[in-house]
């Protein structure tokens, strides 16, 4: 590996300068991926074409110089595999047809082997193959509580009600619905390994809807199971909003955990010095002047000190973003040396 530096800081050891990546680098603000984009039927096709997903994989690397390639998927893969189809609708996002009403459609949802997600594991052979060691591939998948926000909702939600209902009405059946998933998960990040990412991040994204109470009950044992299932590489977890459940998500076992941009890194490394943190520059920021953009990811660089770090932004690229700047960030965070 010519640029092992992600794997190294997720690890806590000690590294030239600190590694940096994007989440939603992958698409969405390069022309590049715009165009491909354009040229395809719909997002399942790019996703679902292993030589595709590998192309716009690869473009960040080439194009703004990050330390890894994420591949390129969706984290709605696993409900699909296990039975319960997504579709994504232009302007609006993933929608399912069907979702989870009761107890018996639980029941028909299907355990998976890994083999219905194959296009995933080449996609991953053929950009490892490409990258020819330049930078590593991360993997990544939903955590089961996201994932189960989309299955009962159906669609993007900003609070999530119906999710949140059945954990406080079918407790029961909600914890069965997320061992499913997590056992689903589990196999389908070990084929990711197997395939050959070097690390990979579970993302929470819907974590900051819920309580501390319902946090804890329904997310961090399936989180755990995950981080203790596979450990063959560094893994990170990202729970965004989860600022009331820090201290628990600090004591998992992930080598990494992701930081959103609402909080203060140095509160945070107290819970766990030895962890290493990612993160956390607010995306917005990238909508400032250039020296405004400078002296922001300096900042964030500092308040980071005193123990390993992974810069990032503190939630996804936003798709407006000037790509100019997001490169612009990223050759800052080289620049600077620790």
């Amino acid at each position: 590996m010519q640029n092992d530096l992600i794997i190294r800081a997720a690890k806590g050891e000690q590294v030239e300068r600190t590694p940096v990546w994007v989440m939603r680098q992958a698409g969405r603000i390069l022309p590049e991926y715009r165009e491909l984009r354009a040229s395809l039927s719909g997002f399942k096709e790019l996703v679902e074409t292993p030589d595709l997903a590998a192309e716009v994989t690869i473009q960040p690397v080439d194009i703004l110089g990050v330390d890894a390639a994420i591949i390129f998927s969706d984290i709605l893969v696993i409900p699909d595999a296990m039975g319960l189809p997504y579709e994504m609708i232009k302007g609006k996002g993933p929608h399912f047809p069907e979702t989870i009403k009761s107890v018996a459609d639980i029941d028909k949802l299907r355990p998976i082997d890994g083999s219905e997600l194959k296009y995933v594991y080449d996609a991953i052979e053929i950009t490892r193959k490409r990258l020819n060691g330049r930078v590593p591939v991360i993997g990544f998948a939903g955590a089961p509580f996201t994932i189960i926000c989309y299955m009962i909702e159906g669609q993007g939600s900003k609070t999530f009600s119906n999710a949140r209902k059945w954990l406080h009405s079918e407790p029961a059946a909600s914890h069965k619905l997320l061992q499913k998933i997590t056992d689903a998960t589990i196999v389908y990040l070990r084929h990711q390994v197997n395939a050959g990412v070097s690390l990979f991040q579970v993302f929470d994204s819907w974590a900051g809807v819920l309580s501390e109470e319902l946090y804890r009950e329904f997310c961090i044992p399936y989180l755990n199971q995950i981080a203790d299932a596979i450990q063959e590489v560094p893994s990170i977890v990202f729970s965004k909003g989860a600022h009331f459940a820090m201290n628990d998500i600090m004591q998992t076992n992930y080598n990494a955990v992701g930081l959103d941009w609402s909080l203060n890194p140095a509160a945070v490394r107290k819970l766990n010095p030895k962890k290493t943190l990612q993160g956390n520059l607010d995306p917005t920021v990238l909508y400032g002047e250039e020296a405004y953009v400078v002296e922001k990811a300096n900042e964030m660089l500092r308040s980071f000190a005193g123990g390993s770090h992974i810069a990032n932004l503190g939630h996804g690229v936003y798709p407006d973003t000037d790509w100019r700047k997001v490169k612009l960030y990223i050759d800052t965070i080289k620049n600077h040396t620790i």
